[in-house]
């Protein structure tokens, strides 16, 4: 069975920042981490033979390009595209990219985003987070949503450190680990992916633009089991969308098992989505390759829903063979 794994990370001095660095050593159990970030090479190679994985699909580690602001940010984010590029070319049947964009710049990252798909043969785009505080719902972003629905390819919302804002109001008065791990890989990272592809849909981007897929990670980042209530409550407000709310996650939203290596939240995605849009990740280096390829083999699920989440559902997505 062919696997392949979509929210796979890499990073590159050109985008990865002091204060993210500085965050990975005041975390003993992360710092390990940095060097299988920088490693696209033997190293990782081996890691992904050990655990069965036949390809990655790699983006920049959050933070990324979204931090910056003008000239710099359009350069860096080149820099680190086409040195993913490189590394896709060194081993093209091991890797494939997702874009890194400039996205406080939209227009030129609408041409970043053009210029690798069609010039570095990337898969899509990943964004981390917010931008600039701003979800993707907001004008300024129309020319990176209508070029990726132009080109075919999927975005990639993935999290990123919750605004300072938030932060002080919903993290604040604990201690500084508890804080920090609470405000991402606990709870708010999936709290606000989650918001943010509800904002997607309730503000008509799906609808402007009816062929924008979007994938989310972790499991659908608490959807799945939330769905129900979710579309009872805002498809009735929504009248002016051309469809409930849920019907969203069957035509343009996927999602993948990325950091979740236990079977409930599966099996809860199989039941309220179904597996023809669960895509399956591990979101290496910071969740090993070897418990998520262990859920993919060992799941008490059908061999065909199997192969899907494997290897069909992105294959049919991003077109790969």
């Amino acid at each position: 069975m062919r696997v392949i794994a979509i929210e796979e990370h890499f990073s590159h001095p050109a985008l990865q920042s002091a204060d993210a660095l500085a965050s990975l050593r005041r975390h003993p159990q992360l710092a390990r981490v940095q060097e299988r970030l920088e490693d696209v090479g033997a190293g990782r190679l081996r890691d992904l033979d050990a655990a069965g994985i036949d390809l990655q699909v790699l983006s920049h580690t959050v933070p990324g390009a979204e931090r910056l602001v003008g000239a710099e940010a359009i350069q860096r984010a080149t820099e680190a595209n086409d040195a993913l590029a490189r590394i896709v070319a060194a081993h093209p049947h091991r890797f494939a990219g997702f874009t890194a964009l400039p996205m406080r710049e939209p227009h030129a990252a609408a041409v970043e985003l053009r210029r690798a798909v069609d010039e570095l043969g990337f898969k899509g785009a990943l964004v981390n987070g917010l931008v600039d505080g701003h979800f993707l719902d907001d004008p300024r972003f129309r020319p990176v949503l209508s070029q990726a629905e132009k080109l075919g390819v999927p975005i990639y919302l993935h999290p990123a450190a919750p605004p300072a804002a938030v932060a002080g109001v919903y993290f604040s008065g604990l201690p500084q680990i508890a804080a920090d791990h609470l405000a991402t890989a606990a709870w708010g990272w999936h709290s606000e992916t989650a918001l943010h592809v509800l904002r997607l849909i309730v503000s008509g981007i799906f609808d402007e633009f009816p062929a924008l897929q979007v994938v989310i990670g972790h499991m659908g980042e608490m959807i799945p089991f939330a769905l129900a209530r979710i579309d009872t409550v805002l498809t009735p407000i929504s009248s002016k969308l051309r469809q409930p709310v849920a019907d969203y996650f069957r035509t343009n939203i996927w999602i993948s098992t990325s950091g979740y290596t236990t079977f409930p939240p599966l099996q809860c995605a199989l039941a309220v989505l179904g597996a023809d849009r669960i895509i399956f990740s591990v979101d290496y280096p910071y969740t090993p390759n070897e418990p998520a390829r262990a859920l993919l083999d060992n799941a008490p699920i059908d061999d065909a829903d199997r192969e899907k989440i494997a290897h069909g559902n992105v294959e049919r997505l991003f077109g790969l063979s």
